[in-house]
C-alpha cells in the first residue's frame, strides 16, 4: 500500500496543471499516472529503508507523517525529472526536512505510534570474527636454545 497518492500530491503541493507539465512526457496534456505512481514508489522504498529497522514492514495502517514525508519526497522527485524546471525552494526545504525526520525515526529519537515497532533487542548485532592459529612450530623453548 503507497504512503500518499497523485490526490495527496495535487491537494496538497502541487497544483494540476504543474502535475501534467512535471509528467506529461507523451505531450497528451494529461497527469501520467504511471510516473507519479513509480515517483510515489521509490520514495516511499526511501521511506522504508529508513524505518524498516524499528518497524515491521508492510505497516498495516499509514501514519499521517509517512503520507506527509512521501508527499514531500515525491514532489522533490518530481521536480528532478525536469531540469528545466526550478525547483521551488520549499519544494527544497521540505525535502531536506524529510530527510532529517526520517533519520530521527531511524534514530528511535521519533516514534511512528503504530503497532509493530521492532524492539531494540530483536534487531541483529553485527557479527563477530571467529579466528584460530594452528601450534607455533617455533616456540620461546626452542628459540632461547640458539
Amino acid at each position: 500500500m503507497p504512503y500518499c497518492t497523485i490526490d495527496d500530491i495535487k491537494s496538497k503541493r502541487i497544483p494540476e496543471q504543474t502535475l501534467i507539465q512535471l509528467t506529461d512526457d507523451q505531450g497528451l496534456g494529461q497527469i501520467d499516472t504511471a510516473v507519479v505512481d513509480g515517483i510515489i514508489s521509490d520514495a516511499d522504498e526511501l521511506i522504508d529503508g529508513y524505518i524498516r529497522e524499528r518497524y515491521e514492514l508492510p505497516l498495516a495502517n499509514v501514519p499521517g507523517m509517512l503520507k506527509t514525508l512521501s508527499v514531500d519526497i515525491s514532489v522533490y522527485n518530481l521536480y528532478g525529472r525536469r531540469p528545466e524546471f526550478e525547483t521551488p525552494k520549499a519544494v527544497n526545504d521540505k525535502h531536506g526536512v524529510a530527510l532529517k525526520i526520517l533519520m530521527s525515526i531511524q534514530k528511535g529519537e521519533i516514534k511512528l505510534g503504530i503497532a509493530g515497532a521492532v524492539s531494540p533487542a530483536s534487531t541483529s548485532s553485527p557479527a563477530r570474527a571467529k579466528a584460530s592459529t594452528p601450534t607455533r612450530i617455533f616456540t620461546d623453548d626452542n628459540l632461547n636454545r640458539y
